[in-house]
């Protein structure tokens, strides 16, 4: 903000001294182009999204900051041309439109520098049927405009005022735009970003006093693009943070002068340089501290609508129950409240990031439900709903030095408990890779939608959206329909560390069937199903038992009816025992077998592992030996 008001400040006083020649020609060339300059940063930071958690600001920002940075291009053009370079970092093949620079002879680089956005637009124009119809009519406006003022000054007489005023400075921003933030960071470097992130482009380092003010901090151009969602004025304290970390990866670093560093080299110029950083430990997710899953009272802090048939609800967790409500990515939550006095419970997904202060739940509505339809059209803030701890085991353990490959799948509303292991996964693995396979409707069936366009381009080397849509007929044909094992078979990695599923039933098993048939371990693909198959109850083959239950540290005896689960039991005993779907698919009733044997019905949520280890599902399990002692606590 202060250097956006700053900048546009500037280029005004510039401006007036110019028409009222208070100042030289070339001090105010200088100041309109320093403006030009500054101006950059907040458009390439409203490029990657880090200027606020809200779209729309960066969009408003971006767009008054392309007008004085090229007037013939769109901000959502730009935007798109630079995420490829993200994506793409000394390609020479013509996918990095920043190699014009970067990649061009010593003697051309002068010539090259002042013409950065002539790249861009033969980018633009071979990628254009890839672009959205409004953005580039948006970028035919903006070219005819201002092809439109050139001429019609150069009719009047104006034409070297308007050179004066804009076209000269905006030249001179380019040519040190192009040098500073494409020639510096990447010239010389042979890898790609697909090949090795830490060595696609470089730090400098040294008078950093003058040189990080002076770049506005792209003197850390690494930093940005293993991070592109940091703002950049916090380059430097992420560079301090992780240092150690980046070195072990033999991150390219050179000084101001040019010289190149390895490692051990860049330790010892620091060592005679007096300067110290230190690694900080990444932010991991926690479990929850209860015991068991128990029922807390919070209120609710927004509702959004994100759909036309699905809200986000966001709560306000008081202080005391921050270690109770702590999650990992995957996890659900079961809500609870009275409704004209028909209680309810509903189990939901948390959608939100593990490593963020926030519990957030999305609700799409389903005709005649009752919570759907009560948190569509009555729900509002400070409203207080029942909500249970964290359980649910979707999501598999992180490691910020990991460097794997994940794949999701998911449809309509599934996209909730992968949208949290996407966004946590990207925050603390900075070298894994995620593709994501979403189906939906249409576009604005899709649930997150804007929010995965943000997130795709903050990780733009490393997250990869592929959308099928199924009532679309302007979707590309390929694309078109639901997703199956056909359409998938030529879309998934060779290589895949962990996938994750989670949609309809038909679906889900399906494609599992069809990935472990490709050769995937069955432990490393994860299934969550928010509703499993609702089988007709026969008792025939069971008998009664005596079941003894552990629940938050108390031990209770509880007679079973022959039929009856051992959820049914301990609920009809009168505890309350955790539980939510009934249907086998979400784990909220999870519990482990201490003595004796049971037979579960059906399981969708718990890891081989798991039933390995003596857990089981009580909303499906039957005694098969006459006494059965289970904990939920463990």
């Amino acid at each position: 903000m202060a250097i956006f008001c700053g900048a546009i400040a500037l280029f005004g006083f510039s401006t007036w001294a110019a028409l009222n020649d208070a100042l030289a020609a070339p001090v105010t060339i200088l100041l309109s182009g320093t403006a030009i300059f500054v101006l950059f940063t907040v458009l390439h930071d409203a490029a990657h999204y880090s200027i606020s958690t809200h779209r729309w600001v960066n969009v408003a920002f971006g767009r008054v900051a392309m007008l004085f940075v090229s007037s013939l291009i769109s901000f959502k053009s730009f935007a798109f041309i630079h995420i490829e370079h993200h994506r793409n970092t000394n390609d020479d093949d013509g996918s990095d439109p920043d190699h014009f620079v970067s990649g061009a002879p010593w003697w051309q680089v002068p010539f090259r520098f002042p013409l950065m956005d002539v790249p861009y637009l033969t980018f633009l124009v071979r990628n254009v049927k890839r672009r959205p119809r409004a953005e580039v009519v948006e970028t035919s406006v903006l070219m005819a405009a201002s092809v439109a003022v050139i001429v019609a000054c150069a009719l009047t007489g104006h034409l070297w005022t308007l050179a004066l005023l804009y076209l000269i400075p905006e030249r001179v921003a380019m040519f040190v735009l192009a040098w500073w933030f494409d020639w510096l960071p990447h010239h010389d470097l042979e890898d790609t970003q697909q090949e090795n992130r830490y060595r696609a482009t470089r730090n400098r380092v040294g008078s950093e006093w003058i040189l990080t003010p002076l770049l506005l901090s792209q003197n850390y151009h690494l930093v940005h693009h293993l991070h592109p969602s940091i703002p950049f004025y916090r380059y430097v304290a992420a560079w301090r943070r992780n240092e150690d970390a980046y070195l072990e990866r033999d991150a390219a670093i050179g000084t101001v002068f040019g010289q190149q560093l390895d490692p051990s080299e860049y330790r010892e110029w620091k060592r005679l340089n007096g300067k110290l950083a230190r690694l900080l430990p990444v932010r991991m997710p926690q479990r929850s501290s209860a015991r068991a899953a128990e029922f807390h009272p919070v209120p609710v802090a927004a509702v959004d609508r994100l759909t036309a048939d699905s809200v986000l609800i966001r709560f306000d967790m008081p202080d005391h129950l921050r270690d109770k409500f702590a999650f990992e990515p995957g996890q659900h939550i079961t809500v609870r409240t009275d409704l004209g006095g028909e209680g309810v419970r509903r189990n939901y997904s948390i959608c939100s990031a593990a490593t963020s202060d926030t519990l957030e739940i999305a609700v799409k509505h389903i005709p005649d439900g009752a919570f759907s339809t009560f948190a569509m059209e009555q729900l509002q803030v400070g409203d207080t709903l029942e909500l249970m701890t964290p359980t649910g085991s979707f999501g598999t353990p992180l490691d910020p030095l990991a460097r794997k490959t994940y794949v999701a799948i998911a449809a309509g509303s599934g996209i909730t408990p992968i949208f949290s292991i996407v966004q946590t996964t990207l925050a603390i693995e900075t070298e894994s890779e995620f593709t994501l396979f979403y189906g939906n409707r249409d576009a604005d069936s899709t649930m997150f939608r804007h929010e995965l366009d943000d997130l795709e381009s903050r990780y733009a080397d490393r997250f990869r959206i592929v959308r099928f849509h199924s009532r679309d007929p302007r979707h590309p044909e390929h694309l078109r329909g639901r997703i199956d094992r056909i359409k998938l078979e030529g879309w998934l990695p060779d290589r895949v560390d962990e996938y994750f599923l989670c949609g309809p039933v038909d679906m889900v098993t399906d494609l599992r069937d069809l990935l472990l048939e490709r050769g995937a371990e069955p432990g490393r693909v994860h299934v969550e199903l928010f509703h499993g198959y609702q089988k007709p109850r026969v008792a025939e083959g069971f008998t009664p038992a005596a079941v003894s239950v552990t629940l938050r540290g108390r031990h209770h005896e509880v007679s079973l009816t022959a039929g009856d689960t051992v959820l049914e039991s301990a609920l009809k005993s009168g505890l309350d025992a955790p539980y939510a779907c009934l249907g086998g698919a979400c784990g909220t009733c999870k519990a482990k077998v201490l003595l004796g044997s049971v037979a579960m019905e059906q399981n969708f949520a718990l890891s081989a592992a798991d039933v390995e280890a003596g857990h089981v599902l009580t909303c499906q399990s039957h005694p098969i030996t006459p006494s059965v002692a289970v904990d939920y606590d463990v």
